[in-house]
């Protein structure tokens, strides 16, 4: 199991909710299980009560990924703590149905199957992934997309530490964006000067 790879579960729920465009996906218990990807115990629990708990910890998540942004590695961390410690990760070792070629379980780690709601089960695995996250590539791999009005988090996965968007799409507009500018600038600087 890549735990790392649950830090993507933090970069859904911030990325559930675009505030600089007034958009929120997070608004039925069918978009918290959606959040899970697949189905799951987990996701089975979701109910009301879930959403306003989610919306809670993505501002929150979204502040470690700004903070991070911003290259306030502390606070960053700081956040991120604070989640872990009211989200603690409870993992169990598990084999389900699941056998392997002798017939035996095909064992595997649960991080939070016995937390009481689907909000604390989210939770508890984002926070967990986006810690391994952070400690195994760094702080300043968290990022928050620069082309306006964007703003979605990403994970920085690059070899050298350079990716400033969160898609392809929001790189190819503010590539567009800033070359459309500098053609401009260009056009004004000959009509000055002609």
């Amino acid at each position: 199991m890549e735990l790392a790879s649950y830090a993507d579960y933090a970069v859904r729920l911030v990325n559930s909710e675009e505030p600089d465009r007034g958009t929120d996906a997070l608004t039925s218990v069918d978009a918290v299980r959606a959040l899970f990807g697949s189905p799951s115990r987990a996701s089975a629990l979701a109910d009301e009560s879930d959403l306003p708990r989610l919306r809670g910890v993505r501002v929150r998540l979204r502040g470690v990924f700004e903070s991070a942004a911003e290259g306030d590695q502390v606070r960053a961390v700081d956040l991120l703590n604070s989640l872990m410690v009211e989200y603690p990760v409870s993992p169990l070792i598990s084999g389900h149905d699941d056998l392997n070629e002798a017939g035996q379980p095909r064992w595997h780690l649960h991080l939070a199957d016995n937390a009481p709601t689907a909000a604390a089960n989210f939770t508890a695995v984002a926070c967990m992934g986006l810690a391994i996250h952070l400690t195994e590539m760094g702080v300043d791999r968290l990022g928050i997309c620069q082309a306006a009005p964007c703003r979605n988090a990403y994970l920085d996965t690059s070899t050298n530490r350079s990716r400033r968007y969160c898609s392809d799409r929001c790189a190819t507009r503010a590539n567009v964006a800033a070359y459309r500018a500098r053609k401009r600038e260009e056009a004004q600087r000959v009509a000055l000067a002609g």
